[in-house]
Parts: structure tokens; C-alpha cells; sequence
């Protein structure tokens, strides 16, 4: 297929991440964390400047940044005048802002075999608290450098510590397995002298464990079906809008506190569409459930990293025809100014398209959530019929909300339709449809994208000849379901970093999702129950059945994925005749990183598409 496209490979790869971005308290600086193709850093920028320009504090040891709208790096101390950061060696540092020259200093003794997280100092800058291994909560006193454990080990996961406004206690969240984070957890409280020890535990699920100024508990729960801001025992604005996304990792902050305690900035996820709106807190506790009047719009966009302080709030800020960047608002006026951005080339917004959103009704009366990003017709040849590609997220508990994703726009620009299912069992839409999926996964999530696809054929927008199923993770999981269940639905696949074998995963996968499986699968117990049905969905097991052409990507290094069980698929596929190319990098994790890496996969699945996907008018 010829390329017509003015988007180039080389553009969509590479660039750099922006994460985790927090204001001193004066307002003054925003530290922010940096990882591209050279390793990590943090760096500080003036927003008193005229033109703010990025200082690095810490380059060595490199810091263990989070990706994208995650954070559990770093955190201001001593006043603002230095900075406690989790560093690629598995422990925690001290590095000075007042003399960013100087070297950092090794704060705890936990790596390189286990690792620290998550700090957060106390105002006075006497303590620190902290996670190791996401799964132990620790206070190291800074007069005398002594570490203490102060969760008692009842949870198998303890994520986001924060310490108290009396700095003589913390709390932080928690959960056990079977269940994930969005399933059921906990806030624990404990003095840094054990005398006290509480736990407060919510209807259903419970985030971002904060206090406002006047000592309130605040978080994300979503007790009333939506995940919405709690101030106290109530949501601070009910609406059926999510404020947060999913708990896939440390530091998620999508909503910050004004430094008076008078209002709050929070995130909302509208159909996959994001928004950033503050509301004025007294005003919507006395309203009689309308809070229309009390909230104020900032800015559109999907928000992430909130952080308030003086008259500033900055936050991470993407969209469909947004790369990735930093923001700061002015807290009155709500004027706002970009600080950074991530991509180190300048798009062309023309060539960048906001995706329509679908609903398709399911056969069993429900309805499937997706969104559309339309080709741009101009690089279709003349005559050319419409062609779809069906991109699947991973989670299979999470959502590709609208941020910025250079894979969708340059296969737009190659002509491509790109359609984005939400099936249930995602997030974004409500508890309920978020939890429809336990027990049925590698079921109700195959039925629904087939209804997507069927929808798309019914609109016109592809035939099966010209459309392709594509997803990583568990959406490869899903794909290999569609192609087994709903044969000549696509005329060819892509999976990356697949789920072939869910009783395998459930082994040999990483602590946090070992145990996933037994809420998507089946609940426990008992075992050989869960086994059969796990191996009645594991597309090893019906590999025979995947008649349609399929292209496999795999990192060697996958911890969450074993690369095995895409060589075992490959083996069988073949054994039964099938068409399918494996492709396994070195060297890379789940997902892949390198920048080699990524071209070839864009070339790889070019070279597929034009060998398997009819893309030429009959005349041709």
C-alpha cells in the first residue's frame, strides 16, 4: 500500500513523557518529571519568568518516574527547599533545591532488591512516609534516620501514603486480593507511635486518600455508582461523571485542594472526553443535590496531576488534537499558559481530527460505548471504499480516553477509519458497567466489540475485507476472541504482548495482577473450576480456530505477559494451518520502548496490512 500520508513514523515515535508535576507552595516553581530515549530526570521550572525554561535538579541516581498520569516519584521537603525522590536503585533520596549542584543524598537502605515509593514529607520536614513494594508502608524520621513499619501486614497492597496535618500520623490506601483496586478498598490510619490504628472502608471502592486543611478525609469513591470527589461522608459534587480514572498505579492525583480549603479542582471524564472544573466547596455541601452553580469549567481536555497552590493550579493536559503538556492556570482569572510540551515536533492540528462517540445496542439489550476518529478522505484514492480499523485498550479495566495518540493519527491519515470500543468491563462509564465484566471476561467483552464491528459494517463504514482488529495486552486477549468466536469478521489481526493463557498468567504474571483472573474468569473457589473455564477462553487452547491472517508482537522482557505464551500460540497456529508472522523484540518489557522498536512496528504492521487487507478499488 502506498504511503500518502504527511505523517511520518518518525514523528509518532520517540519524543519524550512528561509526569508528575507539582507546585512549591508559594507558587512559584513547578518541578516536573522528564523520561525520553537518555534515562529520566526531574526538572524545575520559574513560572515568575517570563519565559519559563527547564532547570534539572536530578539526573543521578536517575528517579523511578511514572508514566503518563501517574506519579509515586517524588515530593517537596524541608519547606520547598529540596526534594524526596525514589530512585532507580530502589531507594529513596535527598536532593537540595537551594543548591540543585550539589550531590543527592541516600536517604533509605531497601534496594536494589526491593523498592521504595511514593514519599511524602510533612510540613515541618521531620518525617517521611513511604511504600516498599507496594505493599509495606514505612516512616523514616529525619532527625534520627531511622525507618519504622507502620502497616501491620493484613493488606497485600498499600499504595499513597500521606501524612496528617498534625504530622503525627499517615494514612494510606489499601486492598486484598482477589479483589483489584477498583474492586474494594480501604483507608488505613496509623500514629507514627502505634498507639493508634483505625481503617475506614467504604461501600465499594475508595482513591486518592487525602485531608483538606481543616483535617477532612477526602477521596475518589464511588459509592453512588461514579467515581466522584468525597469531601466527608459525601460526594462533593454527585453527578454521573468519573473524577478518576482507574488505580493501575502509585501517584494518580486527579483532583487538588485550593491552600484555603475553600474549593477544589477536579477532573471529569465525559463519554472518554475530558474537562478540568473547580467547584466552590461551601456552595455545593449547602445546595440540595444541584451543584450546577456551584462548578466552574477551567479548561477541556483530559487533566491529570492536578496540583493547587497560591494562585496556581497546574495539571498534565491532552486531547485528541492536544500533545501531551503542561499547564498552569490562574486559580481566579482561569486564564492558562503552556509550560512544556512533550513532543519535540510540532503538529499540524489539520491533520488531527475529535473523534465522534457511538453507542451499540448488544443483543442481550445493553449498550456498547466507542468513539470514532473519522479517516481523512483526502488520502484515500479516488474510488477507494471506506476501511476500519478496530483498536482495542488494554486493562481490560482501563479506557483510552481522548488524549493524544500518534498511532490513531497517522493511521487516519493512511486512510484508515479508527474505531475505539469501549466494551464493558471498561472504565469511564460507571461502576456498573465497569464491574459487569467479573467472571465473564474472554466472553461479554468478545461480544461486544463484535457488535461494534457488525455496527460498522452496518453504517458503512468497512466491509470485513477491509477491516482489521488490533490490540495489546488483554485486548490482544480479546481480538484472538473475536477472530475465534466471530470468524470472517476482520480480514486480518494485530496483537501485542497478548494474554494466550489466562491459567499461566495467573502464575506467572507480576504480583499486582497475578491474582486478576479469578474476578474476570471466575470467582474463587473453587480452583478447577476456574481452570476450566480459564482454559475454555485461553486462545492457546482454540488456536486451531484462529483462521484469520494475524501478526504477534511480543517483548522478550515481558513481566506482566509471559513472551511463552505467544511462542506456544504461534507453534499451534501454524501446526493447524494457520497464517501468523511472530515478531519478538529484545530487550523490551510490555510494550515497547526503544525507538528502533517502534518503527519497526509500524513498518511491520504496514507490510502486513498490504499483504492481507483489501485497500485498492476492484479496478485495481
Amino acid at each position: 500500500m502506498e504511503s500518502r500520508s504527511t505523517i511520518s513514523i518518525d514523528a509518532c515515535v520517540g519524543g519524550r513523557d512528561l509526569t508528575e508535576p507539582r507546585l512549591s507552595t508559594d507558587g512559584r516553581w513547578v518541578v516536573v518529571a522528564l523520561g525520553d530515549a537518555d534515562g529520566t530526570s526531574l526538572v524545575r521550572y520559574d513560572l515568575d519568568a517570563d519565559e519559563p525554561t527547564a532547570e534539572p535538579i536530578v539526573t543521578t541516581p536517575a528517579p523511578r518516574v511514572g508514566r503518563g498520569l501517574g506519579g509515586g516519584c517524588w515530593c517537596f521537603a524541608d519547606a520547598d527547599r529540596a526534594i524526596v525522590y525514589a530512585g532507580v536503585d530502589g531507594n529513596l533520596w535527598w536532593h537540595s533545591l537551594v543548591d540543585v549542584s550539589a550531590a543527592a543524598r541516600r536517604l533509605t537502605d531497601h534496594g536494589p532488591d526491593r523498592v521504595a515509593q511514593a514519599p511524602y514529607a510533612s510540613a515541618d520536614g521531620r518525617s517521611v512516609v513511604y511504600v516498599v513494594d507496594q505493599s509495606e508502608v514505612w516512616h523514616l524520621d529525619m532527625s534520627t534516620a531511622a525507618s519504622t513499619r507502620l502497616d501491620d501486614g493484613s493488606a497485600d497492597f498499600c499504595f499513597d501514603p500521606e501524612i496528617a496535618t498534625s504530622a503525627t500520623a499517615a494514612s494510606w490506601l489499601a486492598w486484598n486480593v482477589p479483589d483489584m483496586p477498583w474492586d474494594h478498598a480501604r483507608v488505613v490510619r496509623a500514629s507514627f507511635d502505634g498507639r493508634i490504628r483505625e481503617e475506614f472502608v467504604p461501600r465499594h471502592s475508595v482513591q486518592q486518600p487525602r485531608s483538606a486543611p481543616d483535617g477532612t478525609r477526602l477521596g475518589v469513591r464511588d459509592d453512588t455508582g461514579w467515581n466522584n470527589v468525597w469531601w466527608g461522608d459525601r460526594p462533593l459534587v454527585d453527578e454521573p461523571f468519573e473524577h478518576a480514572g482507574p488505580t493501575w498505579g502509585l501517584g494518580q492525583r486527579s483532583f487538588a485542594v485550593s491552600p484555603d480549603g475553600t474549593q477544589v479542582a477536579f477532573t471529569r471524564n465525559e463519554a472518554g472526553f475530558g474537562r478540568l472544573c473547580t467547584v466552590d466547596v461551601a456552595r455545593a455541601l449547602a445546595s440540595a443535590g444541584d451543584t450546577t452553580s456551584a462548578v466552574r469549567e477551567l479548561g477541556r481536555g483530559v487533566h491529570g496531576q492536578v496540583s493547587w497552590c497560591a494562585d496556581r493550579i497546574v495539571a498534565l493536559r491532552t486531547g485528541a488534537r492536544t500533545p501531551t503538556e503542561l499547564v498552569v492556570y490562574d486559580a481566579v482569572t482561569g486564564d492558562r499558559r503552556t509550560v512544556a510540551v512533550a513532543s519535540t515536533v510540532t503538529w499540524d492540528r489539520d491533520l488531527l481530527v475529535e473523534p465522534d462517540t457511538v453507542a451499540v445496542p448488544t443483543d442481550d439489550g445493553g449498550v456498547v460505548h466507542a468513539r470514532l476518529y473519522r479517516a481523512d478522505a483526502a488520502c484515500r484514492a479516488e474510488g477507494e471504499p471506506p476501511r476500519t480499523i478496530c483498536w482495542l485498550h488494554g486493562g481490560p479495566t482501563d479506557q483510552w480516553q481522548v488524549t493524544f495518540m500518534p498511532r490513531v493519527a497517522y493511521w487516519r491519515a493512511q486512510g484508515w477509519d479508527v474505531l475505539v470500543p469501549d466494551h464493558r468491563g471498561s472504565t469511564g462509564h460507571g461502576r456498573s458497567y465497569q464491574q459487569a465484566l467479573r467472571g465473564r471476561w474472554g466472553e461479554l467483552d468478545v461480544a461486544d466489540v463484535a457488535a461494534v464491528v457488525r455496527h460498522a459494517h452496518a453504517i458503512g463504514l468497512a466491509e470485513p475485507s477491509r477491516t482489521v482488529l488490533i490490540g495489546g495486552s488483554a485486548g490482544g486477549f480479546t481480538v484472538l476472541g473475536v477472530l475465534r468466536h466471530h470468524p470472517g469478521t476482520a480480514a486480518a489481526a494485530v496483537v501485542a504482548y497478548p494474554v494466550a493463557d489466562l491459567a499461566d498468567l495467573a502464575e506467572r504474571s507480576h504480583r499486582f495482577e497475578r491474582h486478576y483472573t479469578r474476578t474476570l474468569v471466575g470467582e474463587p473457589p473453587p480452583p478447577p473450576a476456574i481452570d476450566e473455564r480459564a482454559r475454555d477462553r485461553s486462545p492457546t487452547w482454540f488456536a486451531d480456530r484462529i483462521t484469520t491472517p494475524l501478526l504477534v508482537l511480543h517483548g522478550e522482557d515481558d513481566p506482566v505477559v509471559p513472551v511463552g505464551q505467544s511462542r506456544v500460540l504461534v507453534e499451534r497456529i501454524r501446526a493447524a494451518g494457520g497464517t501468523v508472522d511472530l515478531v519478538v523484540y529484545p530487550g523490551e518489557g510490555h510494550g515497547f520502548r526503544r525507538r528502533e522498536h517502534q518503527v519497526d512496528e509500524y513498518q511491520r504492521i504496514a507490510a502486513f496490512l498490504a499483504r492481507h487487507v483489501a485497500t485498492a478499488t476492484a479496478e485495481r
